[in-house]
């Protein structure tokens, strides 16, 4: 084992004796060229999970390309490309291409003797975004920007090159063979997922009881239903109501659209209940409450009509194909008035409640397969995070 030494930087630790340390000035120098005159169209984004890619592999995801590409700057092939809103998460990579980027990036290349890989590393090490985040200024969290002067003052460790090209080789192998296994445990979980929904969408237009006569219901999303039910509107079922601001404190959770509570209050009502969203990206998302809640105005909340279960109103939300009613605005919302006219598929009030207690325990089954996924990955991510802080700091060595 070699010998080590404190680097007097807390993030860092201890390195080995034959390393130093200095300010990251010394190994990255900032290229700031201008795309005017316009040089290249090719328009290059940055993510945490792909790094640099042309920006139309990036899909619908962030901001909209600018249309005036004189506004961009360069970044050439073997430069690292930094986001400077956030660096302090991880939004960093390594660009293999000729092409603009949004002015809000950094661009730098490497100084002799620094292996860039190794540099990109360090970048995506917890210890260093944290230090990076004291640094960091803004009004929004998941928006602070660093300058690149404040940045390229940060200390950092530094071995020999040769030493930064064995780590930097050492590691590419082996995030390599561990992103690919992240990739398909991600992969695993969305089959899952997909699994749960083909389940819950079956149950709710089809039944349980296996082969019957069926008829066509001439509803797109729910297609074929058996041939003794019917199907109606969701304004013959349930009763849709309005959320507000809550203007009391106290411990009775508070939803928007979503999933999770965003705050308490001191107002209530009585759940059950659904909630269903009004606007917002995540409104597709229905969420069963059984205990006392309150909604602010992104959600509606729903409670069934006598003779109708409340429990499988949440399946069939959960089966909507929002695309038909979404209001077309950049905000996604829905009306109320949308939602009541909605059809939905209506068997026996006994069959739709043996169907709910079939997919509570289906999801149920489901949902324990796709936790377990999702801790595995956690291990996983955080098996990686390790792996590079151990090898940037010297703490172990490639043999």
């Amino acid at each position: 084992m070699r010998e080590m030494k404190d680097s007097g930087i807390e993030w860092i630790g201890a390195i080995p004796q034959a390393w130093k340390t200095d300010r990251l000035q010394w190994h990255l120098k900032e290229i700031n060229v201008s795309n005017n005159p316009i040089q290249t169209q090719n328009i290059l984004s940055l993510t945490i999970e792909a790094g640099v890619i042309p920006y139309a592999e990036k899909g619908n995801q962030g901001n909209k390309a600018k249309e005036d590409y004189s506004q961009y700057k360069i970044a050439f092939p073997d430069t690292l490309v930094i986001n400077s809103m956030n660096v302090i998460i991880g939004a960093v990579g390594i660009s293999q291409y000729f092409g603009c980027v949004s002015p809000v990036y950094y661009v730098f290349e490497p100084i002799e003797g620094t292996d860039l890989r190794y540099i990109y590393y360090l970048f995506t090490n917890t210890g260093f975004q944290k230090e990076m985040r004291k640094y960091a200024k803004g009004i929004l969290e998941i928006r602070l920007r660093i300058s690149s002067n404040d940045m390229l003052k940060r200390i950092v460790p530094s071995p020999p090159f040769k030493e930064q090209q064995r780590i930097a080789d050492y590691l590419d192998k082996m995030c390599t063979e561990i992103d690919a296994v992240l990739e398909k445990t991600r992969a695993s979980i969305e089959e899952y997922k997909k699994l749960k929904q083909a389940v819950i969408t079956q149950a709710v237009t089809k039944g349980i009881r296996g082969d019957r006569p069926m008829k066509d219901s001439g509803i797109e999303w729910i297609g074929e239903i058996p041939a003794e039910w019917d199907y109606t509107k969701a304004k013959n079922c349930v009763n849709i109501q309005n959320g507000s601001d809550p203007k009391t404190e106290g411990s009775i959770p508070v939803y928007g659209s979503g999933a999770s509570s965003f705050k308490t209050c001191g107002e209530y009502k009585e759940g059950p209940s659904v909630l269903i969203g009004r606007k917002g990206a995540t409104l597709h998302i229905p969420h069963y409450i059984s205990t006392k809640f309150w909604n602010v105005d992104t959600a509606f909340n729903v409670y069934a009509k006598p003779n109708f279960d409340l429990k499988f109103y949440f399946y069939c939300a959960c089966s909507f194909d929002y695309r038909f009613y979404i209001s077309q605005t950049t905000l996604p919302s829905m009306t109320q008035t949308a939602y009541e006219n909605m059809f939905l598929p209506l068997p026996s009030n006994d069959e739709q409640r043996a169907i709910a207690s079939y997919l509570d325990n289906r999801c149920e089954e489901i949902d324990a397969l796709i936790w377990k996924k999702q801790e595995c990955l956690v291990e996983i991510e955080n098996y990686k995070k390790s792996l590079i802080y151990e090898y940037v700091t010297g703490k172990k060595e490639v043999i």
